[in-house]
């Protein structure tokens, strides 16, 4: 009988002792996880963009949701009863924010004009050819294009300007790799000072039905390691751009920057309104375009004043760049 008892002993010591240590690392494992997002989702509640990788990680903040619940899923096979909680209550969180941001209002004057505004960040200008195509398809009134150098401002020139093209007004800050910029319009547009950046940002004020409308490009320093004052001041800047004047607006470019930044949604705290928001689309990602609609972040936008509201938004795809263009109709609302 001792023998006995003793051979069950030892047989089923080492399962339970299995069972405990896997319980655990699950533990250890859910803990790590949890903890992670919630001081993302922390910075998210608290209005901050933290310190790197804070705003990296915010550009992702819906995908979150999978790291949580994976967190959640290792909490219950761990009978770790705080992390059950911690899990419940940062999935909550995540999926809280995951909610749009900014005003929707729609204006209550009658319709003054219709107008198709693009933007599309063409890469270093690699994205040039292709955007050419897709210009001539999707017909826009206003073309926005980011990291336009000089020989993708050369080409846009030769393919739509002119006083026969179907862009003959254009405002630019000419530039080698991601420092220059173009606008080009079918509207008159006449010149303005654009916001003060480290890549260029032309503005205008174009002429659209005898409608003066504002127009500025975005595209300040994304928020690489090392560089995070630097985009929270050019994106300042554009705040301080879109803030300045009570005339129709239009601010579109490549923010490097989603509505889970603070830093952007200051800009939308002015009264702008996003586009794609209004259409439809508050979360399709434009970047990485290698892996969207999948997964990515939305950092390119059309922001526009509250006199204007929006039709419809897509996401055309620009072979060559790794961003997504972004088309969106707009109707320019007579002010009550």
């Amino acid at each position: 009988m001792d023998t006995a008892a003793a051979e069950w002993t030892s047989s089923e010591r080492p399962v339970g002792g299995r069972r405990h240590t896997g319980r655990s690392v699950a533990a250890w494992a859910a803990g790590l996880s949890l903890a992670g997002v919630s001081v993302v989702v922390g910075c998210r509640a608290a209005d901050t963009d933290g310190i790197t990788p804070v705003p990296q990680l915010l550009a992702f903040l819906p995908w979150l949701l999978v790291p949580t619940g994976f967190g959640l899923l290792l909490a219950l096979l761990a009978r770790w009863r705080v992390g059950m909680v911690l899990g419940v209550a940062v999935l909550g969180c995540v999926a809280w924010f995951v909610e749009p941001y900014g005003k929707t209002g729609e204006p209550g004057g009658p319709p003054l004009a219709e107008l198709r505004v693009m933007t599309s960040n063409v890469e270093f200008g690699r994205g040039t050819d292709a955007l050419i195509p897709v210009v001539r398809r999707e017909k826009p009134d206003i073309l926005f294009v980011e990291e336009c150098e000089y020989g993708c401002s050369r080409a846009l020139r030769d393919a739509f300007g002119g006083s026969g093209g179907a862009y003959p007004y254009r405002e630019a800050v000419e530039g080698a790799g991601s420092d220059g910029s173009v606008i080009m319009s079918r509207f008159p547009l006449k010149a303005a000072d654009g916001v003060r950046g480290t890549m260029g940002m032309p503005g205008a004020v174009a002429d659209v039905r005898g409608h003066a409308v504002r127009l500025q490009l975005a595209h300040p320093m994304p928020p690489l390691p090392g560089q995070l004052d630097v985009w929270r001041r050019e994106l300042g800047e554009l705040r301080d751009y879109a803030a300045a004047s009570e005339d129709p607006t239009i601010l579109a470019g490549d923010f490097n920057a989603s509505q889970d930044h603070a830093a952007f949604r200051r800009i939308l705290d002015t009264g702008l309104r996003d586009g794609a928001r209004l259409a439809g689309d508050p979360r399709t990602p434009s970047w990485p375009a290698r892996t969207t609609p999948t997964l990515g972040a939305q950092i390119d936008h059309v922001l526009v004043s509250a006199d204007l509201s929006a039709n419809g938004a897509t996401f055309p795809r620009v072979t060559g760049t790794d961003h997504r263009a972004l088309v969106v109709d707009l109707t320019l609302h007579q002010r009550t």
